[in-house]
């Protein structure tokens, strides 16, 4: 089972809630953000093992190239351009599709690849730790998260998602069967909690929410995950004993306070999602 974590804006604490339910559940734990990936800085797996991501682009034999512009027009992105001299290509906008190459009939194309990131695993007991990382410098981080959820390993996997409702999330959720939403009671939190549900309802997933810098005095998420007959799976409140635990580079559950919340919400998880 793939349990998608994930967050409809930056700074919730989705990578907090991944790692400490991974330490609890003994889930896996896969890091899809790959433009910032860093629940390796907590779990600190052992025996890392990396390969690199390569991608398909383009390459024009000027020889038998006709500048007939085919390859050009079928590019919905862009990456090749027609000149008056050559076919000009902008190789980090290219998705290698490889649409250039079925519309030449010429035969003047043929394909390379290129290092757009690479894929780390470790273990931590048990647990299997992966994690995708984009090269510094790249556009597209989809070839690597979809590198990164190919292939994973038995039992459950906890998929930490990237921010937002980007692209990114999208092809996450792909490989998802359920999903948990973390959130803050804010405007903002509230705001782009809507966003997310609805792009999770989309793919038809159970979904359920997680709720932390929890402030009592501040009911917004639980009137809309009320109305929108939502699960809470539970709260985290917000203390400044937990950010300088996290700013530390150490584990929320290491508190013993937080561990039994965590362990709750890993039981009400259970229950949500059919646990093999």
């Amino acid at each position: 089972m793939n349990i998608a974590i994930l967050s409809g804006k930056g700074g919730t604490g989705k990578t907090t809630v991944s790692t400490n339910l991974s330490l609890v559940t003994g889930s896996n734990y896969i890091d899809c953000d790959v433009e910032e990936p860093n629940g390796f800085i907590f779990l600190k797996p052992s025996q890392i093992a990396s390969r690199e991501v390569k991608m398909d682009y383009p390459l024009v034999d000027t020889n038998l190239c006709a500048l007939c512009g085919a390859c050009a027009k079928v590019c919905q992105f862009n990456a090749l351009v027609r000149t008056k001299k050559k076919i000009t290509l902008f190789e980090k906008l290219c998705h290698g599709c490889r649409a250039c190459g079925l519309m030449c009939n010429h035969g003047a194309l043929t394909f390379g690849k290129r290092v757009v990131g690479r894929i780390e695993e470790g273990t931590l007991w048990d647990i299997v730790c992966k994690r995708g990382i984009l090269n510094v410098g790249e556009l597209m981080a989809v070839p690597v998260i979809k590198e990164l959820l190919t292939n994973l390993p038995e039992g459950v996997n906890l998929l930490d998602c990237s921010p937002g409702t980007s692209c990114n999330v999208v092809c996450s959720l792909q490989y998802a069967d359920s999903a948990v939403l973390v959130t803050e009671p804010s405007l903002f939190g509230l705001h782009d909690l809507k966003m997310a549900v609805q792009l999770v309802r989309c793919f038809n997933l159970p979904l359920s929410v997680i709720i932390n810098k929890y402030n009592p005095e501040d009911d917004r998420i639980e009137r809309y995950c009320q109305q929108e007959n939502i699960r809470v799976l539970g709260v985290i409140p917000y203390d400044r004993e937990v950010v300088r635990v996290y700013s530390s580079g150490k584990m929320v559950v290491q508190l013993p306070e937080y561990r039994e919340r965590f362990e709750k919400i890993a039981k009400n998880l259970r229950e949500v999602f059919p646990w093999n």
